[in-house]
């Protein structure tokens, strides 16, 4: 059995939201990643891929959520599965949103067109 204190979780920090790691490879020794999102009102993040899937559950606000030109709103409650590789746009709604996320470990992020710079995002590692 593994615990990990709330006093250890990692927060983490981008221009667009605040990721606080639960569990990870590096926090717990945990299999697959688990963190949560706090985005603040009407901040987009950037347009990016991660190359693999991840799961997503919006706990609180609203969120415009772009996949490879589709489009979805969501709101709490809802659940949406991402899958590898597609294009990804989060954009709160007026009161910002708070979701927690999943994935495998080990995914990488990356921005259009630079496939060679990958990147492992801190909060999954």
């Amino acid at each position: 059995m593994r615990i990990v204190r709330s006093t250890a979780s990692r927060r983490s920090e981008t221009p667009a939201a605040a990721m606080t790691t639960f569990a990870s490879p590096g926090l717990g020794g945990a299999a697959a990643p688990l963190w949560k999102v706090e985005a603040a009102a009407e901040t987009p993040g950037p347009l990016h891929h991660i190359d693999a899937e991840q799961v997503w559950v919006v706990l609180s606000g609203d969120v415009a959520v772009t996949v490879d030109g589709a489009h979805a709103d969501l709101s709490a409650g809802d659940t949406i599965v991402i899958e590898a590789d597609a294009a990804r746009r989060f954009t709160p709604g007026p009161d910002g949103f708070t979701a927690i996320c999943t994935g495998p470990a080990g995914m990488r992020a990356y921005m259009p067109g630079k496939e060679d710079a990958k990147m492992t995002p801190p909060w999954t590692a």
